[in-house]
């Protein structure tokens, strides 16, 4: 046998003393029902719905309310009586309701206006105060942000988003979960993001342990305006730092890392590693900024206020769909029209979603108080709060996961059992990022925590 050099022999050494902490024991036991969640989302009950929505002519903010047909009052009573008839199909499991506050003296809202949102929520079992969130908008515009009675499709922007979140309460509606899921159809987001203000500041105030904020906005277009054409691929988008961080929280994150491991970053690293396991034919991109470049959307409410929180939508988007009169110039047709809605792909996109608030509602609750040490010594231990039984008693135990510092997603892990402390040994805290994650008794997991508070989803 050829004799390795010291050198050589050493780094081997190493490399598989590293790889002996790596037992994936359990292993990631696939769930056969979040299988059966992506295929039940259907493409036909999704276009029924934007067409639904887009038939209401313009439901724009400031548009007409005591119409039965047409404006923005007649688009919001007609999504509260479809989670209405949702929740009777699954025994009243939804609580429906409106969401409201008067805004004014704002650029985009100038004179006083209602700014109501359609809130469904559906209550956990044994912990009904930890939340899980989709989310579209109701609202939609033209070219003209103040343009409140000209036809205003908004059939991508954003009817893809709130038929999607139909479409997924109707699929979970059909299952029971640990932790409450919120399915919520905010308004007042071209205006100045009032809706998802208005249920962020609301759920502070009521206590609610939000997780996890998926904001739905422009799910159904695969034709970009640089003439990309692709229905295979989808973006999640999610802030580093969280906004909340107080100057001595970032002092500490300077020499432990963490400006990549947010809650919001690990949220999006959990959908994607969905993606990867339940979504035929999909590739997510997390891209690390908090929305498109200079833009925003309905997270950052959230984000503003702590809560982990991301943006799924499509990868290519089209801006002759965009904000736009309805017209034709030059032979380009501009307009939010259901013309450029691919149906099958918002269920796509719509099943992403499903089986990643469903995986996150049934595992435990993540890991809270998570810290590290391991600094000048050849190994690292992590320790965390072990989570409340009567909260969470499909708790097994838990997971370390570890990962290269310049890695885009978790690499190693091991399964450690129910434990509040373990400590890899022979893995070194200079040479990789941590996390640990919650693991129920049927393989659910919860999204990965980064120790400290950079990287914690709160309590």
């Amino acid at each position: 046998m050829k004799r390795l050099p010291l050198t050589s022999m050493t780094l081997a050494l190493c490399f598989l003393s590293m790889h002996s902490q790596a037992q994936v024991t359990p292993a990631y036991q696939d769930q056969a029902q979040l299988h059966a969640i992506a295929k039940a989302v259907s493409p036909q009950r999704i276009e029924q719905d934007i067409r639904s929505l887009v038939g209401f002519g313009t439901r724009h903010t400031l548009s007409e309310t005591q119409s039965d047909t047409q404006g923005i009052g007649a688009a919001r009573r007609w999504i509260k009586s479809e989670f209405e008839d949702i929740s009777k199909a699954c025994g009243d499991c939804l609580e429906v309701y409106y969401l409201s506050k008067n805004i004014s003296a704002e650029k985009r809202i100038p004179d006083t206006t209602e700014v109501v949102s359609v809130i469904a929520i559906q209550r956990g079992s044994h912990d009904p105060n930890r939340y899980v969130m989709m989310s579209g908008d109701i609202d939609s515009r033209v070219s003209d942000v103040m343009d409140a009675t000209s036809i205003s499709p908004g059939a991508n922007d954003n009817a893809s988003g709130i038929a999607g979140t139909l479409e997924a309460a109707r699929v979970l509606s059909k299952y029971s979960f640990s932790g409450s899921i919120i399915y919520a159809a905010l308004s007042g987001e071209e205006q100045g993001l009032f809706g998802g203000k208005i249920l962020a500041e609301q759920a502070q105030k009521d206590g609610w342990r939000i997780k996890a904020v998926l904001n739905n906005d422009m799910i159904g277009n695969i034709e970009g305006i640089n003439g990309v054409i692709n229905n295979t691929t989808a973006r999640i988008f999610a802030e580093g730092t969280r906004q909340t961080e107080t100057a001595e929280e970032a002092r500490s994150r300077r020499f432990t890392g963490g400006e990549v491991d947010s809650p919001s970053r690990n949220l999006a690293r959990y959908i994607d590693w969905m993606a990867d396991r339940y979504i035929p034919n999909l590739d997510t991109m997390v891209i690390y900024r908090l929305d498109r470049f200079g833009r925003g959307g309905h997270h950052r409410p959230f984000n503003d206020l702590g809560y982990p929180g991301v943006r799924i939508m499509e990868t290519n988007e089209n801006y002759h769909r965009q904000h736009q009169d309805l017209r034709t110039e030059n032979g380009i047709e501009y307009g939010d029209t259901i013309k450029g809605v691919n149906f099958a792909y918002a269920a796509k996109l719509t099943a992403l979603n499903a089986v990643s608030l469903a995986g996150m509602a049934w595992a435990p609750s993540p890991p809270v108080n998570v810290q590290i040490k391991g600094a000048v010594q050849p190994s690292t231990t992590l320790s965390w709060d072990t989570l409340n039984t009567k909260q969470n008693p499909q708790l097994k135990g838990y997971k370390i996961y570890w990962r290269y510092t310049d890695a885009p997603q978790w690499q190693f892990s091991r399964y450690v059992g129910n434990v509040d402390k373990f400590t890899l040994e022979n893995v070194v805290i200079d040479n990789y990022f941590f996390g640990v994650a919650s693991i129920s008794n049927d393989g659910a997991e919860s999204p990965i925590v980064f120790p400290g508070a950079a990287g914690a989803f709160g309590e």
